[in-house]
């Protein structure tokens, strides 16, 4: 048995009990998927996330492996993937405890505690309930959102990271009144949600193609154009649009259908093309 808590929280938290009474914890529930639940709870004044792993058992490990997914078996999946993220400048998670016991992956029990980030909204949230700003403040903002998220995507895809996940909802920033934000306002966003997320010294196509047509299916609702879809890519890709046109005409193409492949088949209704909205960005 292996646990590590941040000095502030081991005060309530100590002694041969510590690990059993964090796995056992109780608090306001956010998700209970299985062997693995999600709470917030409140110590010392302070409010905390644990993320709480169960032994999967054998039998759910090979149907992963068999169905060629790699089984989240414990927790520490993501407060590595979190270490990793803060190593590369990307703001995520804090870290404030860790766990782990069990001798076989399909055997461990473990844990991870996390600072709440407080008076947050996802990009899911705010795109959402966006129609209202006035229409220089919208346009002003969705740029910003696309350039910080592909300025992410870059920087985690070409340091050997894809996070499985990477939807809008998985984004979060500081909750304001939108309609006063200026453009020289600094927003920060924060990945979360990592217990899936993959390291390699190189991501494989498939995997960066995934998270990129997963993020473009969360913001197909966003009144996206075709010049955001270029703006996107530019800094993806880190190269002009004629380059893009050149050179990357083909999985551009696949990115932009599988994304409305799957907007069909979970929405049930044709999905928004963006393709169509505007004329290329040429600058």
């Amino acid at each position: 048995m292996w646990i590590k808590l941040e000095p502030e929280l081991a005060r309530h938290f100590s002694g041969d009990t510590a690990f059993d009474e964090l796995m056992a914890c109780e608090g306001e529930k956010f998700r209970h998927v299985k062997t693995r639940r999600t709470l917030k709870f409140e110590r010392g004044g302070k409010n905390y996330f644990i993320k709480i792993h169960r032994a999967i058992g054998w039998r759910e490990v090979l149907k992963n492996w068999l169905g060629f997914k790699r089984p989240v078996t414990s927790a520490r999946m993501e407060w590595e993937a979190i270490d990793r993220l803060q190593e590369l400048g990307v703001s995520t998670l804090n870290v404030v405890g860790r766990g782990i016991r069990g001798k076989a992956p399909a055997q461990e029990e473990s844990f991870v505690i996390t600072e709440a980030l407080e008076g947050m909204i996802s990009l899911e949230q705010l795109t959402q309930n966006w129609s209202g700003l006035p229409v220089e403040t919208r346009r002003a903002l969705k740029r910003e959102l696309i350039r910080q998220v592909a300025t992410i995507a870059r920087t985690i895809h070409r340091n050997g990271l894809n996070h499985r996940d990477f939807y809008l909802c998985h984004f979060l920033v500081k909750d304001r009144d939108w309609s006063q934000w200026q453009p020289t306002e600094p927003l920060t966003l924060h990945l979360i949600d990592l217990h899936r997320m993959q390291r390699r010294s190189s991501v494989p196509k498939r995997w960066w193609v995934k998270d990129v047509t997963g993020v473009l299916f969360s913001a197909l609702d966003c009144d996206l154009t075709r010049n955001d879809l270029l703006r996107f890519s530019k800094i993806y890709w880190d190269c002009p649009v004629r380059e893009l046109l050149e050179d990357k005409q083909g999985v551009l193409r696949k990115i932009h259908q599988k994304a409305r492949n799957l907007y069909v088949s979970i929405h049930g209704r044709e999905a928004p093309n963006p393709v169509t909205c505007d004329r290329v960005v040429q600058r």
